[in-house]
Formats: C-alpha cells, structure tokens, sequence
C-alpha cells in the first residue's frame, strides 16, 4: 500500500477489483454487432484491433512522458481542454469554458455532474489534485525521472472555489502556451480517491479502481502485451462518443509480426513503428490503405553532460575538451545519408530542435557544424578535437533503443557509428536495451549519449525547447544554461508574434552552440488499416493524439 493511500481508498480498489476482474474479457471476439450496438452508432462493426511497437512505461500520468503511455492516456482520462478531430487547436474538453481572468489567472469552469466511471464525482477537487500531485512528484523525483512535471514550469498553484471552478495561478503573465500545456501529458485528470497524491499509482490499482472518465475505460490490462478498451458512456468531453465500442491493443516486439498481421488481417491498424521498407511494401498492397499524418515527429542523440568523455563527473573532466566532442559528433553525422539509407527518404534531415514547418524552425547547425551546408567535415571535427587537446579516438558508449522507437533503430545507429569511426576520431561502443529498462537508465545517468525521438504534446515551438532545454527538464542530462533558460520563459509569454519568433530563432542558435542534443531527423505519421477501416485520417492530425474514438470498421 502506498503511503498516500487511505484505508477508505484501499477498500474502495479492492471492492472494484473484484468486480473488475469478473467482467474483464478480451473483445476482440466480437466483430459481428450492427451499428446499433455501437458506442456512437457509425460503425457496423463494434470492435476493432490495433497493433503497435510502441511500449508502456506506466498509465499514471505523473510517472510517464513517452508516446506508448501517452497513448494510452488519451482513450481513458478527460483533459481541461483538448483537440478536436482535425485539427490542432485546443477547445474545452470537460470544461465549459477556460480563459484569462487576469495576466497570471487561468480560470476553468468544468461541466456540472461528470463522474469517474466508478461512479465518483470529478469536480475541481480532482482537478486541482491532479496537478499538486503531478508538481508534487516531479519536484520529489518520486516519478523517476520519467513525468511530464516540467511542463508545468509557468504554473504556481490552484485553487478550487467551489466545485466546478479551478483558477490556475501562473508565475508569469501572458502565457502563450498554457492552454495547451492542459491537453498535453501534465494535463489528464485523475480521481483523487484512487491516486495517491506523492507516488506514482501502480497500473494494476489505477485499472482496478476503474478511474477513468475519458472515452473509454480499460476492461482489461496485460501491460505491454494486450489492452481491452470499452466505449464509456458517460464521457462528456469534445471529442463525442467512439465510434466502435470495443478497441484490443495489441503489443508487439517485432515490427515484421505486426506488418504480417495488418496483411493477413488479423488486427485492423497498425500504427507505430513500421520500418520504412515495410511501409513501402505495404502501399502497394491493395488489401491495406496506408494512411499519412502530418509531421513533428523528431529523432536525436542525447549527450549526459555528467558522464560523457570529459563529462563533469568523470575522472578527466573538462568542459571545453566535453564540448570539442560534441562539435566533433556533430561534424560528422550525414543526416541525408541516413534519411536516406535507412529510412528511404520517409524522414528528412533536422538541422536545429524546432521542425521545419513550425513557426520559428531554424537551420541553426546547418551552418554551424559540418560542411556548413548539411554534410559532414571530417577535416573540422580532427581540427575542433585537436584544438581542445582531446586525444583520439575518443571512446564513445552511444545507446540506442529499437522495441520503442522501430527496428530500424539498430540500422539507424550503426550507421552513425560507421559515420564516426571511419573518421579515426571515434570507436563507439555501440549497445541496445530493451524500452522499460532504457527509460530508468537515460535519467539515472547510466548511459553517456543515447538515441531519443520526440512526439510532440502540442504544436507549438515551446514543445521542442521548454521539456528540453530548461534547467529542471525531462532529459535529465545535467545541461543547464540560465540564458537559454532566461529567453525560453520569455519566449512563452511574448505576446508580439514577430519578437516571439525572433526569440524562439536565437534559443535555437544559443542551444546549438551548446548542443545539448543533437537533432538528426524529422518525420511523419503513417498509419496501416485494413481496407475496411475508416476514420483513421481524422485522428492521425497536428494533435499527434491518436484517439482510438475516431477509428471504425464496415
């Protein structure tokens, strides 16, 4: 039992899981109900399966912030505000309305009688717990590294006046970003009487406590092996009734057995992560649709500043010979190739942290690093290495992760390290684990450089500088520079778009020069669905939420 956890609480979990337990079935079984027996009524079939590579880490909110989780979240617990189907703009969700009440007052006044789907009432107490629990745990580390917390930087406290009305007080006026903040990872709200509120909740309490009050509930979980979903009728929020009332989530290891499947039909969607071979495969397979989505997607290296060659913790620190290594990396990785070898032009080259396409994108790099025009320069990384008196070749242990970000990770990094060596400048120790046991080791400074990729939480250029780049941010790399730090919080609440802009521009630039990480490639969504399938196109959107609701099968 967590400390948190009352004996009113416990009893409650226990009672609910027997009951839970009792009901729990796989609905994958039943494809043959009309569309009456839908959840929403446009289907005419009441469940479909979707496969995936992707891994949960945990389904508490403040213990996660990784794609797998997230997308788990999103079926199952209502946000202030959310995204529409289509579109990336955020509306209330379980909200009537949510605005500025003053500069650094964010008042939201949610719907009257919406309730848990274990019968509690959610009101502005949950609201306000959901967000003291996840600063709260953030601040203790309690989330291992692994929360969302540091989106909350601009957020100073909650009040709840009465019961459907939250005032958010922020540290500082004129926050630009704020309502999106509330639909992303830092934003589900959860029920106060089955989460504790300074440790993580275990996934089997939060299933068997039946909190969820988004479109759908689990019914039953096999973590990172099977999730059944049932449509939840009380769901209140924007996004309307599902339109299949059954959803399995299949989990995969092998990305070659989910293409297998999504062929021979035995699940309905695959999305997350075909190789690239494998989707070109599939679009000439007229038994599949492939099924593109806008971009943002974003794959890096993370350098720990702690434990790198030279790092600040190791026996021969030094920060400038620390720095010469980075630039020498960064000098010699070809993006193009890459793109290109690996992943057949389906990603593109990334030459700075914010994407091309997003208001402020820059190419701050490209002309920083290499040949000053996107290629590698050997020549300068011997030259940066010889100048700070760094002894080649730097031994190098870079880490890289294929059960969560795609099988063709493995391809990805060992032509980075071939890019590497074949300078003479680098022998890299290349190693893989496993995603669970990878997500606690890059926070607890176990690995020197390692591979990343970014969905983002919202399509905004804050979301590819703030979790990154601010002192207290999620990577946990030990990087801190207090003007960068300095001009992303002013970034936030810059009201002229042009200075704004301009600012985003030169965090980009300063961020650069310290290279913090490095950004490799960019890309897009792509989904697979049985040719029977619809719906997909509506989800697959510049939210970069795939809500399940929106997906259906004749």
């Amino acid at each position: 039992m967590l400390p948190s956890f009352s004996n009113r609480r416990a009893a409650l979990v226990a009672g609910i899981a027997m009951a839970t337990l009792a009901l729990a079935a796989c609905s994958g079984g039943d494809k043959t109900a009309s569309a009456s027996d839908s959840a929403g009524g446009g289907s005419t079939q009441s469940s479909i399966i979707i496969g995936t590579t992707d891994k949960i880490t945990t389904i508490d909110p403040a213990g996660s912030y990784d794609n797998g989780s997230f997308a788990v979240m999103n079926q199952v617990y209502p946000f202030l505000m959310n995204s529409p189907y289509g579109t990336s703009d955020v509306k209330p969700d379980i909200a009537v309305s949510a605005e500025f009440t003053s500069g650094t007052d964010y008042t939201v006044k949610l719907k009257p009688g919406l309730k848990f789907a274990n019968g509690h009432d959610l009101t502005s107490s949950d609201v306000k717990f959901s967000f003291d629990r996840q600063m709260a745990i953030f601040a203790s580390g309690a989330d291992n590294g692994n929360g969302p917390g540091s989106l909350l930087y601009n957020l100073d406290s909650v009040d709840a006046p009465d019961a459907t009305t939250v005032v958010f007080h922020l540290k500082s006026a004129n926050d630009q970003v704020f309502p999106q903040i509330l639909s992303s990872p830092a934003g589900p709200i959860v029920d106060e009487q089955v989460f504790a509120a300074d440790a993580l909740t275990p996934d089997a309490d939060i299933v068997a406590g039946n909190a969820f009050a988004g479109p759908y509930v689990i019914t039953s979980y096999d973590m990172n092996n099977l999730i059944s979903y049932k449509a939840n009728p009380d769901y209140q929020g924007v996004l309307g009734a599902p339109k299949t009332a059954n959803v399995d989530v299949k989990y995969y290891t092998d990305a070659s057995n989910l293409k297998l499947d999504i062929q021979q039909g035995n699940i309905d969607v695959a999305f997350r992560s075909l190789s690239a071979t494998d989707i070109a495969d599939l679009r000439g397979d007229s038994k599949v649709k492939v099924v593109d989505g806008p971009g943002g997607e974003i794959r890096y290296i993370v350098f720990n500043f702690n434990t790198m060659p030279y790092g600040a913790t190791t026996a021969d620190a030094d920060a400038a010979k620390s720095l010469a290594v980075r630039q020498a990396v960064a000098d010699l990785v070809n993006r193009q190739e890459i793109a290109t070898q690996v992943y057949k032009d389906t990603y593109k080259p990334l030459y700075s942290y914010v994407p091309a396409g997003l208001t402020g994108a820059t190419e701050s790099l490209k002309g920083m690093y290499g040949d000053g025009s996107g290629g590698p320069d050997a020549a300068k990384a011997k030259k940066t290495l010889a100048d700070a008196g760094v002894t080649t070749p730097v031994k190098l242990d870079l880490q890289y992760n294929s059960d969560h970000y795609g099988p063709s990770s493995a391809d990805e990094y060992a032509l980075v390290k071939d890019q590497l060596e074949s300078s003479g400048l680098f022998s890299v120790n290349l190693q893989s684990t496993e995603w669970v046991q990878y997500a606690k080791d890059r926070t607890a400074d176990v690995y020197p450089a390692y591979q990343l990729g970014w969905f983002p939480d919202y399509s905004d250029a804050d979301n590819y500088l703030s979790p990154f780049f601010l002192k207290d941010n999620f990577l946990g790399n030990h990087y801190s520079n207090q003007a960068v730090n300095d001009m992303i919080l002013k970034q936030a609440v810059t009201v002229d778009p042009a200075a704004r802009t301009a600012l985003i521009g030169q965090i980009q630039d300063a961020v650069a020069a310290d290279l913090s990480t490095l950004p490799l490639l960019q890309g897009a969504q792509v989904a697979v669905t049985g040719a029977n399938v619809s719906g997909v196109q509506d989800t697959l959107d510049a939210s970069f939420k795939f809500r399940y609701g929106a997906i259906s099968k004749s």
